[in-house]
């Protein structure tokens, strides 16, 4: 996980407002590796030792309701290139047609497994799969759908050095995001406009004071935050 040379970055992310989060990146390299080894060594581990777990959760969503088991959904990671974040179905399988791609509250959409497994994040489990490929981190910037992206702010765009992450302090800080939206008139326009840049804030912090301590803190306050459920 080294960041790439300066002149290698892609031009959107190659600016004067993001050259000091680059820089501070490129003194921590050492730490990089160590959490490329962390996300290597532990999704693997995880993934054989929660294999089980993530069996009966495929069998009970096909016994829940009609669609795959997986739901993928193509999201943005490091420097800007797309991938497809992997999830357990947790809706009904035409759900982006019905819908927003943001949830709100009590949304129709979701499935009776699907509450469940959101409530615990379950639902995020296949995430350790995008780990061991690289397109994600343990602990990161939440990755999120293109269109989001595009209305980043310059600074915003410092979070793309990373790859994104399975959870965060924002993610924690903002858990019950949906609640907050199940009012909105207008959804996507209250998200990019309040809720957005509170959360950007978060992680453009969180990415200037990097340390393989703070990601391990992160990691063990959202275990605290699920389990206290």
């Amino acid at each position: 996980m080294i960041v790439r040379k300066w002149e290698k970055i892609p031009e959107c992310i190659r600016s004067e407002k993001i050259r000091p989060y680059y820089d501070s990146l490129r003194r921590k390299t050492l730490s990089l590796i160590v959490k490329r080894l962390f996300d290597l060594l532990g999704s693997s581990v995880l993934v054989v030792i929660l294999s089980p777990v993530m069996l009966v959760i495929a069998l009970w969503i096909r016994m829940d309701s009609k669609g795959p088991v997986i739901f993928r959904q193509k999201r943005i990671t490091q420097y800007g290139r797309t991938f497809e974040v992997y999830k357990f179905r947790t809706m009904v399988s035409n759900a982006e047609q019905l819908g927003a791609q943001i949830t709100s509250g009590e949304d129709s959409r979701i499935t009776r497994a699907g509450k469940k497994l959101r409530g615990l994040r379950l639902d995020e489990l296949p995430q350790l799969f995008n780990v061991l490929e690289g397109t994600m981190t343990f602990v990161g910037t939440r990755p999120e759908v293109p269109g989001y992206v595009e209305c980043y702010s310059e600074e915003m765009m410092a979070t793309l050095l990373l790859p994104a992450g399975i959870t965060s302090k924002a993610s924690i800080l903002f858990r019950d995001e949906s609640r907050l939206l199940e009012n909105s008139s207008d959804i996507h326009a209250d998200y990019i406009n309040k809720v957005l840049p509170k959360k950007m804030q978060i992680n453009l912090e969180a990415l200037k004071n990097f340390s393989c301590t703070g990601d391990l803190k992160i990691m063990l306050s959202t275990i605290k935050v699920i389990f206290g459920k």
